[in-house]
């Protein structure tokens, strides 16, 4: 069985592609479904060499069966499902150990921000909160505990009780984070119009959720940066299906921590990759995906830059609409 240590610890590429190669091959023999899709696709497993001949699992897979190692190490440990809108069928995560999702994304916060102790983390997530099964409030539980600051919490729908609180850690000079849906973001800002916090990190999450129109992201973002007065906005990238996120620091460009990758494939070939800064469907590799897949093709578009950023640039069409993390441009 491949170690944990084996996947947090993989920063060279010939490193990531030798241990991707050896999950695909577990995943191959112990995922019935996975197993099933490879040959379908009459791929042998055993040629595989490079990233690009991997079979990448369609995504909607995790609305229609359970994706879990049949290694026997016991029934999972967590269900996680998708939000949905009336009507569609929500995607399902089994999960077989909560210690290797929170060792992923606490390690991977702390790539891109440094120890979650120096920050207080304030979570405007009230369409997540009112559902069961949040992957996303399970993270953004686990890191206000870690974290250990007592001022940090969540926010269902008290804008004045968050506006509060800003205001006391902005004249404290604490370092703090703000992750919030877009809609209630933009709630905040209308409600206390005259409100700046400059060395705020504002983190958006993505997602109307029925309750705004759509907006691009450099509109959401130039609004949310004049009314809080800071230089850029962050974004998480996440989604039910995955144990590990992507992160940015404005722009809308995205970064992967070392055990996960993106790849770009062609929109008219889903078994072709796309070169860099050409737009096309997103691939990720998420090696923490272990006892899932590792392997998943998404309904995102996106475009991938050499120095391994990518970006969100829409949806396929006739794609079901996700809950999470997405702004469509």
């Amino acid at each position: 069985m491949i170690s944990p240590d084996s996947i947090f610890n993989t920063n060279e590429q010939e490193n990531f592609l030798r241990l991707s190669i050896e999950i695909f091959h577990y995943q191959y023999n112990h995922i019935p479904v996975y197993q099933q899709f490879v040959n379908l696709l009459g791929v042998n497993a055993q040629t595989i060499s490079t990233l690009e001949e991997i079979p990448f699992l369609p995504i909607e897979f995790f609305k229609l069966y359970p994706i879990l190692d049949n290694d026997g190490q016991g029934p999972h440990e967590i269900i996680f499902s998708s939000s949905g809108t009336t009507g569609t069928q929500t995607s399902k995560h089994y999960v077989r150990s909560l210690k290797l999702y929170e060792r992923s994304f606490l390690e991977g916060f702390e790539a891109f921000y440094g120890n979650i102790e120096d920050y207080v983390l304030l979570a405007l997530l009230p369409s997540y909160l009112e559902r069961d099964g949040s992957s996303l409030i399970y993270m953004v539980q686990k890191l206000i505990q870690k974290g250990g600051q007592k001022e940090s919490g969540f926010y269902l729908d008290d804008l004045e009780k968050l506006m509060k609180a800003l205001t006391q850690l902005k004249h404290q000079g604490r370092k703090t984070i703000l992750m919030g849906v877009t809609y209630a973001l933009l709630d905040f800002v209308e409600k206390f119009p005259d409100f700046e916090f400059p060395e705020l990190i504002i983190m958006e999450t993505g997602g109307m959720k029925g309750k705004r129109k759509e907006m691009v992201r450099e509109e959401l973002h130039a609004r949310l940066k004049s009314h809080f007065k800071t230089s850029s906005i962050h974004s998480e990238y996440g989604m039910t299906e995955l144990l590990s996120q992507a992160y940015s620091k404005g722009n809308g460009i995205f970064y992967t921590p070392s055990w996960m990758k993106v790849l770009i494939r062609e929109t008219t070939d889903p078994y072709s990759m796309a070169g860099f800064e050409k737009a096309g469907g997103i691939n990720i590799i998420d090696l923490a995906n272990i006892h899932s897949c590792s392997f998943l093709s998404t309904q995102d578009l996106g475009k991938l830059h050499k120095d391994g950023g990518f970006e969100i640039l829409g949806r396929f069409d006739n794609s079901d609409i996700r809950g999470c993390n997405l702004l469509v441009d």
